[in-house]
């Protein structure tokens, strides 16, 4: 199958995953499953159920905003236990600052490391992608005399810009590469399954690392579609438009998931077109897997499958 075809599909699921530290994790309709694999070769599977049967998973708009906290929770988790699993957190020996927090927090440790995880990368994401641009584009209207609208665009395309640039950052890290490779590993197996082969590591191998509901995409839709709905947030206070725009991002969110799931759910010319830039950026995150990561993703992926096919559209 040709990297840039997606044709053969015979087929649609909903189930979805992630990359992890020397693993996947899978999303289906009942069952989620993660597979990792351990220093020794061996692969650990863990399953639970997904829990997505609320009524608030089945609301247009209001789905979306409730499955990315979901997702955002569930995925967080599962890094921290696949680093765990895998060794990875165990390379190095415990510096005098963790040999203190172990000391004075206990068992506490780690709801402080993920508390304050959380925060930062919350500060993070809102200085370097609403802040910043905000700040730029104010600036930058002290010596142009633009409409609110094209301050709006502008600085969207700066969000993007770096966004791209912080992806491509993210890619020249050796640990980061890996888990973009697992990334790809995922994607593969899907479509694999989409197209209806047996899911084994050289017929995953054959597929594209590229699938229109990616995590990647999804953000790409999100800074596009804010662009229109920030629109109408007033420029006249930097601070003021700070706090709308987060008042709004759920909003967005919303709207973003419905747009990616349409996409995910059809395959005709306005879906990939809709699509393309996506996966045009998903070759900054994800990279061509091996046969061994493939057969982790399989093994993550084998449990979600429902035996009654409700994971297909």
């Amino acid at each position: 199958m040709s990297e840039n075809s997606y044709k053969k599909e015979i087929k649609k699921t909903s189930i979805g995953g992630q990359a992890l530290i020397e693993g996947v994790m899978m999303k289906g309709p009942r069952i989620s499953a993660m597979a990792i694999r351990q220093q020794n070769g061996e692969i650990i599977t863990e399953t639970w159920d997904s829990g997505g049967n609320k009524w608030y998973h089945k609301v247009p708009i209001l789905r979306g905003i409730f499955n990315f906290i979901g997702m955002l929770g569930q995925g967080y988790k599962c890094l921290m236990r696949s680093a765990d699993l895998s060794g990875f957190a165990e390379e190095e020996e415990p510096s005098k600052f963790d040999r203190w927090v172990d000391e004075h927090l206990g068992d506490k440790a780690m709801w402080v490391f993920n508390a304050v995880v959380t925060i930062l990368a919350a500060v993070l994401c809102v200085g370097l992608f609403m802040l910043l641009p905000a700040a730029v584009i104010k600036f930058l209207g002290h010596f142009v005399n633009a409409p609110g609208f094209a301050m709006t665009l502008t600085e969207g395309l700066l969000k993007i810009a770096i966004f791209i640039l912080y992806l491509f950052l993210v890619t020249r890290m050796s640990d980061i590469h890996r888990v973009f490779e697992y990334h790809g590993a995922e994607h593969k197996t899907i479509a694999c399954y989409e197209a209806g082969d047996e899911l084994t590591p050289e017929n995953a191998k054959k597929y594209v690392r590229f699938h229109p509901r990616c995590g990647t995409s999804f953000l790409l839709i999100v800074l596009v579609i804010s662009i229109l709905v920030f629109s109408v947030v007033t420029w006249s206070n930097i601070w003021m438009r700070v706090a709308l725009k987060i008042l709004l991002l759920p909003v967005v969110i919303g709207i973003s998931y419905e747009i990616i799931r349409y996409a995910g759910r059809h395959n005709n010319p306005f879906t990939r077109a809709l699509s393309a830039p996506g996966l045009w950026l998903q070759r900054l995150t994800t990279f061509e897997p091996d046969l061994t990561q493939l057969e982790v993703a399989i093994a993550a992926m084998t449990p979600c499958i429902p035996e009654n096919g409700e994971d297909i559209y």
